[in-house]
């Protein structure tokens, strides 16, 4: 106990120490010849390294230097062996999940994935069959589209309403597809990339028509850490306890610390039928071990971050207004809204009556922009693009500019 105590008494005084602290998201820190996908691959990509990437979904700032320290640390133990995943690896993720909103899960409901992505294939493959329909909301983030795709599931589509740039549900349409022998449901929350904060009404209703009609609901909140001012994320397994049931809930480090190269999450689920599925599943592909580094830097993100994550939102939440308030001045055929999550902005670009051909080359070899294009997220997705603001606001204003000159 007493052992405990000084525990305790050290992270809160690093904590109080880390609150103390400024980051700065202005420094650019080269990425070139590092292998990173988003910079060095633009050619493979974008057929033309002569661009600014806004595209990839990973933060061109520094990785915290709280988990560099850490990753350190453990490099002073100079041997990498075998390891497994230790007890604290899962209160890191419990703690973090209940000092931000105050959803309590336990230890047991927990078991590790080598990314989101790869635990939504798994998810698919061990609880699903050939020929099983499967639900998403498009525009969507594309690869919910390959893992029903590439599994030879049948894809529903319940596609998001817009208004005047805001997306809503079709709950009606969503109901009824539901209804139609829908056997599991991939929700995207928060929603890339429109960037919506689903309302616990919406929430509510999504995880009671799941009930009623059995339906697996796969939650991905890889970005659930992400929220800008004013709103409030709401894990969907925490509405209640039925909707836990029907539900397997992702979660990962890796887009709110920088880390998307750790592959390292957490899948959650209060059914153990779900989970148990969901692990002998990992097993049987003996993926179960993870590195050791991601370990490591979870911990630490997750025990340590809780500061550094608020100036980082701050920021980002100041990149997003530079964008509309240049848009509007100078911009205006273009139009977007401050995304109420993640750290990217889905742009309207319609009013340039583009093809999505001509759009991308447009914004490639005019603008000299590398960004995601919109119909890789279903038709719904054409005439938009989505831009990456998690840079040094120096580079979003030098794209801008570029963008300007270029129409």
């Amino acid at each position: 106990m007493k052992l405990l105590k000084v525990h305790l008494k050290v992270v809160s005084l690093r904590r109080f120490f880390l609150k103390m602290k400024r980051y700065n998201f202005n420094d650019i820190i080269p990425r070139r010849n590092t292998n990173c996908l988003k910079w060095d691959a633009l050619a493979d990509f974008f057929d033309t390294d002569d661009v600014i990437p806004l595209w990839v979904a990973d933060m061109d700032f520094r990785t915290p230097d709280f988990i560099i320290e850490a990753l350190r640390k453990r490099l002073d133990h100079e041997i990498l062996g075998y390891h497994f995943h230790p007890e604290s690896f899962y209160q890191a993720l419990q703690q973090w999940v209940w000092r931000r909103a105050q959803w309590k899960i336990e230890l047991a409901d927990m078991t590790f994935s080598p990314g989101i992505v790869p635990a939504i294939n798994f998810a698919v493959k061990a609880l699903t069959d050939k020929g099983d329909k499967i639900m998403i909301n498009q525009p969507v983030y594309h690869p919910f589209i390959f893992a029903v795709n590439d599994h030879k599931r049948q894809l529903v589509n319940n596609p998001l309403k817009e208004t005047a740039g805001r997306y809503t549900l079709d709950f009606d349409d969503f109901e009824k597809k539901l209804s139609d022998g829908v056997k599991m449901y991939i929700l995207c929350s928060p929603h890339n990339p429109v960037g919506r904060v689903w309302r616990c009404d919406e929430l509510k209703r999504i995880g009671e028509l799941c009930v009623k009609y059995d339906v697996i609901l796969l939650a991905d909140e890889i970005h659930s850490d992400l929220i800008l001012k004013p709103h409030k994320y709401i894990h969907i397994a925490s509405i209640s306890p039925e909707i836990s049931q029907q539900t397997l809930t992702f979660l990962a480090p890796s887009k709110t610390f920088n880390l998307a190269g750790v592959f390292t999450s957490v899948v959650h689920s209060e059914n153990k039928r779900l989970l148990d599925a969901f692990k002998q599943y990992v097993n049987k592909m003996h993926l179960g071990h993870g590195n050791i580094f991601g370990d490591v830097a979870l911990e630490a993100a997750y025990t340590h971050g809780d500061e550094w994550l608020r100036q980082l939102l701050d920021y980002v939440g100041g990149n997003c207004d530079f964008v509309i308030a240049f848009l509007k001045e100078h911009i205006p055929v273009i139009t977007t809204e401050k995304p109420e999550g993640t750290y990217m902005m889905w742009l309207d670009c319609r009013r340039l009556n583009l093809s999505s051909k001509k759009l991308d080359h447009f914004m490639i070899k005019k603008a000299g922009l590398a960004l995601n294009s919109g119909h890789i997220f279903g038709s719904e997705g054409n005439g938009f693009m989505r831009l990456n603001v998690a840079a040094p606001r120096s580079i979003i204003a030098t794209a801008l500019q570029q963008l300007a000159k270029a129409l």
